[in-house]
């Protein structure tokens, strides 16, 4: 690291300790709305790279892959001093992924930081990704401010004048107004977005200058001069009066809050412990005499020092030596390194106290999302992620000796990223790899096969689907191979409403009864279905609704077991179920409980289940993506064309001047290779993004196909199920 990084270092050391003095922020946006960009021009500010290279030496981006692509894969952390009204500050900075396959890293980000600074193109205005990370940034009650980039293009390329362009940029603020109103109302008039107020700034970070209204006042430098230096494209001066640092820097430190004062306010939302409890206490006022409490939002793996894991300390202080208790687990982790991040560098440091982001070295048995703490508390909430893996690649080693570096690295990477679903196909000894989307894999495997030289064979992307029931079927008598147990099964839709509020909000069968049975009724489920809730795994439930059964206690766990492998592998082609509502309605069990044990009472359940699901019309649900395409009129023939071709529906269509805004949804599967089509489709000049938009039935008419195409690779027998396959009727 080079002398200016390292008096960096000394400076943050001092600045660790003073919890009033400290900002964490994130930088969120839609991809290619400038976030790295930008996190070069704060470095800059701050003397850790030179300000000649701010804006083009992308400082976070340090994988070569992301250099290549110009995109952002991996969120990177950076602490950095501002002196900001004669006091220096320490500012950790956290730049994030844009693209849509790598909202997961968003999402874990924002758990570690308090403010977020979010960027939006002042060409393409406020676009989807920045709503869904502004939803993520609300949910964990992270305040936002707002920078407007890109202005010099607005003016340049829009060809708009002075009025105008404030016109225009009031718009896009009122829009991301609205945005924060409809989210967290709650909070709005505190967080609402003003120029004059002085949360929101306008620059261009590739050009290395910023405005707001308090640097304004200061610079003498007003919205007509801005105009006028972009006009005569004299950006370097522009770029000396207004450094492309100083107003964003300046509005982070007055508007985004130190950890002292977003603790008590983010601790309700991201921990339902105890608030009057020793830990509460000491998390809220982010006490550094206090417990440990300790969040990872981040693992990776360091060829040297082992698994690093980095998150938020939220009380107490962390330094060599100290042993963890890790949540759930029970086990406790002894730390050999504490440390901090400057990019890609790793910095070792003695301690580091509450209310900052460190790295610690040691704790191989934390996963993300793990609470580590010195006694014995509630773990933290669990990251909400908004999106599921939907596409899979088979992946094997081209030769055997290479299988034992292939399955450690898969474990790393499983690790590294919860994003990442790895399973072992046992028939054909595959490692079956899903993830986001075709990027997040393809990222993947270079991973494997160029970065860790493990020569891999590939198949083509293939897409999950889930399998549901459309109608009520049941009672559906299952009878153990012994005859002596019998268990009668009614299977029925689960409503969409239940199924995204357990996705959305975690819903599971824990200690809290009442709190769960509250949130289905909230949801739309009977109360007393809501009361007798015994199993819920990834959006199907199982529901107890039997009287005074005799054993069934001691017999229920297995049922449960029964409903888990059943809605891990449907009956139409054992792929994952989704929203079914399985009730246990009535069971006759044998009084010996020699004669009910695991071997018996499995199969009867779970072939009950799987019939009356077959009876209950079972169906495929395929994943689908929005997709937004913002094209110029004269192409829109052969968008739309390229779209249907597809099996996309187009559900809106704006037009502004020449350009039109399109916003279609497609099935997943038929969005492969989208990217190549719709660039010779339109010579290139279709802006587009998509969004993971959830399950939806599939056709009626494809119905067979598509079941057929997953038996066959799976290397099932070629024929649809009949639920007369599972259960006698005699």
């Amino acid at each position: 690291m080079a002398t200016r990084g390292k008096k960096a270092v000394e400076k943050v050391k001092v600045l660790m300790d003073k919890s009033d003095v400290i900002r964490n922020i994130g930088i969120i946006a839609h991809i290619d709305h400038g976030k790295t960009t930008l996190t070069d021009n704060l470095l800059a500010g701050a003397g850790i790279i030179s300000k000649e290279l701010a804006g083009e030496q992308l400082f976070t981006d340090s994988y070569y892959l992301e250099q290549e692509r110009g995109i952002t894969i991996f969120a990177a952390t950076v602490s950095m001093v501002y002196s900001y009204k004669g006091e220096d500050h320490l500012i950790n900075l956290i730049d994030t992924p844009g693209h849509v396959d790598f909202g997961g890293d968003v999402t874990r980000a924002l758990r570690a930081v308090d403010g977020a600074v979010v960027v939006v193109d002042a060409v393409e205005g406020a676009m989807p990704q920045t709503e869904t990370v502004l939803r993520q940034a609300m949910k964990e009650n992270v305040k936002p401010v707002l920078f407007i980039n890109k202005v010099d293009r607005m003016i340049n390329e829009l060809k708009v004048d002075a009025q105008q362009m404030q016109a225009q940029l009031g718009k896009i603020i009122d829009k991301i107004n609205k945005l924060i109103k409809g989210m967290k109302k709650d909070k709005y008039e505190e967080w609402k977005l003003d120029a004059a107020k002085g949360n929101v700034a306008f620059g261009s970070a590739l050009y290395n200058w910023s405005i707001s209204v308090p640097s304004m006042q200061k610079t003498k430098v007003s919205f007509n001069d801005v105009y006028d230096y972009c006009k005569a494209e004299n950006m370097k001066e522009l770029a000396l009066k207004c450094p492309g640092y100083e107003a964003i820097l300046d509005m982070i430190t007055e508007h985004l809050p130190s950890p002292l004062e977003a603790q008590k306010q983010r601790m309700p939302v991201i921990w339902h412990g105890d608030e009057t409890s020793e830990i509460g206490q000491s998390m809220a006022k982010c006490d550094r005499d206090g417990d440990v409490a300790f969040m990872v939002t981040s693992i990776t793996v360091d060829p040297h020092a082992g698994e690093v894991a980095t998150g938020r300390l939220f009380s107490g202080t962390v330094e060599k030596g100290k042993e963890l208790i890790v949540s759930g687990l029970y086990k406790k982790n002894r730390i050999q390194q504490a440390s901090i991040y400057m990019g890609q560098e790793r910095v070792e440091v003695e301690k580091i106290p509450a209310g900052n982001i460190a790295a610690l070295v040691g704790l191989k048995d934390a996963i993300i999302g793990s609470t580590l703490s010195t006694t014995d508390m509630v773990p933290f909430e669990s990251m909400k992620h908004y999106s599921e893996p939907v596409v899979t690649v088979a992946v094997e080693a081209k030769s055997t000796k290479d299988l034992p570096r292939l399955v450690e690295m898969l474990r790393k990477l499983g690790k590294e990223d919860p994003m990442i679903r790895i399973e072992i196909n046992e028939e054909t000894g595959e490692h079956l790899v899903s993830g986001m989307g075709e990027l997040h894999l393809e990222i993947i495997i270079n991973r494997i096969d160029h970065d860790e030289n493990i020569p891999i064979i590939t198949s083509p992307p293939i897409v999950v689907f889930r399998e549901t029931v459309e109608a009520k079927a049941g009672p559906v008598e299952g009878k153990s191979p012994n005859r002596h147990n019998k268990f009668y099964i009614v299977v029925e839709p689960l409503g969409m409403n239940v199924v995204k509020k357990i996705k959305t909000e975690g819903i599971v069968v824990g200690k809290n009864k009442v709190l769960m049975r509250d949130q289905l009724i909230e949801a739309g489920m009977e109360k007393i279905e809501a009361r007798n809730v015994v199993g819920i795994i990834e959006g199907n439930v199982l529901i107890d609704m039997t009287k005074g059964v005799q054993y069934l206690r001691e017999t229920m766990e297995l049922v449960q077991e029964s409903f888990k492998e059943v809605m891990a592998k449907g009956p139409l082609a054992k792929e994952k179920c989704m929203g079914v509502k399985v009730k246990l309605m009535d069971v006759k069990l044998h009084e010996d409980s020699i004669h009910r044990g695991p071997a018996q009472v499995i199969p009867a359940a779970k072939s009950a289940m799987l019939a009356a699901m077959l009876q209950g019309k079972a169906t495929f649900l395929e994943p689908i993506q929005e997709v937004f395409l913002n094209i110029p009129q004269n192409l829109m023939g052969n968008v739309t064309r390229e779209m249907q071709g597809r099996r996309g529906q187009i559900i809106d269509i704006k037009t502004e001047e020449d350009m039109v805004s399109l916003q279609a949804e497609a099935p997943v599967a038929e969005m492969l290779g989208f990217a190549g089509d719709i660039r010779s489709a339109t010579e290139g000049r279709a802006l587009w993004s998509t969004e993971f938009a959830g399950f939806k039935p599939i056709p009626p008419n494809l119905f067979n196909e598509k079941v057929m195409e997953v038996r066959k690779r799976k290397g099932l027998k070629l024929e649809i199920p009949k639920s007369s396959d599972f259960v006698s009727s005699a």
